[in-house]
């Protein structure tokens, strides 16, 4: 008579009991009894009898057990709570738990904000972020930070600008006390201006050396001319050279008002802490402007163009061709980040070659078409940017060119329902992957909060991209694609890079 036994392993555990939410607010737990053939090792069994191939209700369970797991892990991500200081300043938060926190001021000011004078304002202001306040001095804040621990970040975009700080949980009031000087302290010292200066000049030349980069500037330079959003973060070198204290002091007074800063933070927080801190450091933030002088977000346009920078002397070219996309508050950018990420990525040093997932990366790792190619769907408040990029050499730009625009005709016409299924598991992978860490999630809800007025869960994001169909993504990259004019930027030796009526052209298909 053959003996019995329950499965003992760390795999078969799994296979024979979980744990079921009741929902009341308890767990259920739910064992299973498999009655297998006692042998010395479980993994000599048959591979029918190891993985359960002949109990359908086991089957049933393991594949159950992974969509539990899932759901229930965005189910377990802490809430963001929000709240509005009396000034309009907006306090936002979510505590993990954790030792360390990320607490950091996200305030609606770029270079979409500047003028051709003032371009690049902005930026030079992040560069005097840490250069001492009215109450520290330079060395005083750099060791007051140091004795925390803590490191000091700020970053600035076309809409957005930020300073934070990741600290210990326990040091949050001083961290917040810090922040809270830094912002409305700025000591602005003339030395420190000119010490600025000069770095950012520096940067200047290196982003120039930055291809990828300066095609990018001037893809916006091309497809919103005449507009704010066609300035450069940076601004222009004659700028950084003339830029004053005056003009600094009058950027920061039309712009750094409450009504426009979100205080975010992530990590181990007490929100009503925050809040607290928050009223008591950021409370006398001024709301008014003078004269009624409020800053307007400039009005935008977007023109199928092309500007062509050649250099023969580069040993790649950078392409860059875009259309004009949706601003943050769409609908319609679920489904086209699901088409971004159906097209993916490519870099030469990628391992698959040939069995890459991405039909446009293995055509052009098979034919060697590019050294690079990275798709992207940049948005701002009232309109975006959905294109791609790529690196390649001179003699195969065109040919490039020709399959990634046949990927975006596809996109319109025939893309399938198993590649729609890849794309969105890949979306929701990278959207998790990409909140990993104190840092990332405070400026995931500072950025959120300013583009949207609140934070969008991941567990509503998941269900946002399982709504998305292949007739979505043809529908809604027919809209933004099929037949419309791009924008297109070109840097190195581009020689070969075809007339732009030719790249118009190939935004549509003859079908009969």
């Amino acid at each position: 008579m053959a003996k019995f036994h329950r499965l003992t392993s760390y795999a078969s555990k799994r296979l024979a009991g979980f744990d079921t939410y009741n929902g009341g607010g308890g767990w259920i737990h739910t064992t299973y009894h498999i009655k297998i053939p006692f042998r010395k090792d479980w993994r000599a069994l048959p591979h029918h009898e190891r993985t359960g191939e002949h109990y359908p209700a086991l089957l049933c369970l393991r594949r159950n057990l992974s969509a539990v797991s899932y759901a229930q892990t965005l189910q377990n991500i802490p809430d963001t709570q929000l709240s509005t200081l009396d000034n309009g300043l907006r306090v936002a938060s979510e505590d993990s738990g954790q030792a360390t926190c990320t607490v950091g001021v996200w305030i609606g000011a770029g270079s979409r904000y500047e003028n051709s004078k003032n371009n690049g304002s902005a930026y030079f202001l992040e560069h005097l972020a840490f250069k001492g306040t009215k109450k520290r001095p330079q060395a005083a804040l750099e060791q007051e930070v140091e004795s925390l621990g803590a490191h000091l970040n700020a970053y600035t975009s076309r809409e957005q600008s930020a300073i934070y700080i990741r600290a210990l949980s326990k040091d949050l009031p001083k961290a917040v006390e810090i922040l809270a000087d830094v912002v409305q302290n700025n000591s602005l010292e003339d030395t420190q201006i000119e010490k600025a200066r000069h770095v950012v000049l520096r940067e200047l030349q290196e982003i120039d050396s930055n291809l990828q980069e300066v095609s990018m500037d001037y893809l916006h330079a091309t497809g919103f001319q005449g507009t704010a959003l066609g300035n450069t973060v940076v601004g222009p070198s004659a700028n950084a050279k003339r830029l004053t204290r005056a003009d600094l002091v009058e950027y920061v007074n039309s712009h750094f008002k409450a009504p426009r800063m979100v205080l975010a933070a992530a990590g181990g927080i007490n929100h009503k802490e925050l809040c607290d801190l928050a009223q008591r450091h950021f409370g006398g933030l001024s709301y008014t402007y003078e004269n009624d002088s409020v800053p307007v977000l400039p009005p935008c346009r977007f023109t199928g163009s092309e500007i062509r920078a050649r250099d023969d002397a580069l040993p790649l070219a950078h392409i860059a061709i875009a259309v004009e996309g949706p601003g943050w508050n769409s609908t319609d950018n679920v489904a086209l980040l699901v088409a971004n990420s159906l097209i993916g990525n490519y870099d030469v040093t990628y391992g698959g070659g040939k069995n890459l997932s991405s039909k446009l990366a293995r055509v052009a790792a098979e034919h060697k078409l590019c050294q690079s190619f990275q798709t992207f769907n940049i948005r701002y408040s009232d309109t975006g940017l959905f294109g791609i990029h790529f690196a390649t050499d001179n003699h195969n730009i065109e040919d490039m060119l020709h399959v990634a625009q046949g990927e975006w005709m596809r996109l319109c016409t025939s893309v399938t329902e198993s590649e729609v299924t890849r794309a969105k598991i890949a979306l929701k992978t990278a959207l998790v992957a990409q909140l990993d860490g104190t840092t990332l999630i405070c400026e995931d809800i500072g950025r959120q909060v300013l583009s949207y007025g609140q934070r969008i869960s991941l567990e509503e994001w998941n269900s946002r991209i399982d709504a998305v169909s292949p007739k979505t993504v043809r529908d809604i990259c027919s809209k933004y694609l099929y037949d419309k004019c791009p924008a297109v930027a070109a840097v190195g030796p581009v020689e070969q890079l075809p007339d732009y009526n030719r790249i118009r052209s190939a935004m549509y298909w003859l079908r009969f």
